[in-house]
């Protein structure tokens, strides 16, 4: 019965035979096979795309399992691109399956991302976004992005057409120690999926040119409101006229910062003959597991809006 295995897409209005053909012939470029790659490499697989790409050189780990959905407790230790071919493929055997087993780095990037004909950046580091971007560009590739932050996720697609890059929105990269990953902030397991969802429906919009891409625009989820909020952005010709990626990816450090300890800082607060405030901006979870006596409480992004 595979003549009736994309049936319920053919017989969609304005969509049909005709692009499910385009999907046939796409080539698409998954890079990272983790929470938002797993997603979008299953839908993408199931809906007929015809070639996926995958790069990617993790093993699989117990602290994976609650949201990389693919990966089952005896797939712990191997390799994340070794288990998602083996069962993507028993998905959809139709489907053509290439291994890169190994990082997007500066000195491969170019070469694998030429063999496609777009994008998927699931990567979970600001380092490879930049350098997705600028190789896209210079390929002239669009692609996809997608990115999560405990209970929120963002969704845009960058070099698409004559839109914008991802440098028009995000021009450099963030100082490393200010942005902390899902290790360190952690991230609800389904959130991944979510996101991931819509960056699969935004490559088969691109692949087959459909209207409403989400080009030059930011897509924020909230996943404790379900709200959805969309940024617009316009393109910057600079970043369009790229002809060689960066010497270095890395993300700079921030400069050191004194420390000072809790019981010095209350000493310091007690001594003092100013009005000093002690103001705790961590976020309302972490202060009810762990007040600070005689600290006002104001989460991080309330803070601006408190300042009298």
């Amino acid at each position: 019965m595979k003549q009736n295995r994309y049936i319920r897409q053919t017989s969609l209005k304005n969509f049909g035979p005709e692009r499910q053909q385009e999907l046939k012939e796409a080539r698409v470029l998954v890079v990272g096979v983790g929470g938002l790659g797993i997603p979008v490499l299953q839908y993408l697989n199931a809906m007929g795309v015809g070639c996926l790409g995958m790069v990617e050189q993790d093993v699989v780990e117990w602290s994976n399992l609650q949201r990389q959905v693919l990966y089952s407790e005896s797939d712990v230790g191997k390799p994340k691109i070794q288990v998602a071919e083996e069962k993507l493929g028993e998905m959809n055997s139709e489907t053509e399956l290439i291994c890169h087993d190994t990082f997007l780095t500066r000195t491969n990037a170019l070469e694998i991302i030429a063999g496609y004909d777009l994008v998927v950046d699931a990567s979970d580091n600001f380092p490879t976004r930049y350098l997705v971007n600028d190789a896209c560009v210079i390929l002239n590739k669009p692609f996809v992005s997608g990115a999560i932050y405990g209970f929120e996720g963002q969704v845009s697609v960058f070099n698409y057409k004559e839109g914008p890059t991802y440098r028009c929105l995000f021009p450099s990269l963030p100082e490393k120690d200010n942005i902390p990953d899902c290790n360190t902030n952690g991230v609800l397991g389904v959130i991944p999926g979510i996101i991931g969802s819509f960056q699969a429906l935004e490559t088969v919009k691109v692949i087959t040119d459909m209207p409403g891409v989400l080009s030059g625009v930011l897509m924020l989820y909230n996943g404790i409101d379900q709200s959805i909020r969309k940024v617009k952005f316009p393109a910057v010709a600079k970043n369009k006229n790229r002809t060689h990626l960066e010497t270095n990816y890395e993300q700079p450090v921030c400069d050191s910062v004194p420390e000072v300890s809790f019981k010095r800082m209350l000493q310091e607060i007690s001594s003092d003959s100013r009005k000093v405030s002690l103001i705790d901006v961590r976020s309302t979870e972490e202060f009810r597991v762990n007040p600070i006596d005689k600290a006002r409480h104001i989460p991080m992004e309330l803070l601006i809006d408190s300042v009298d």
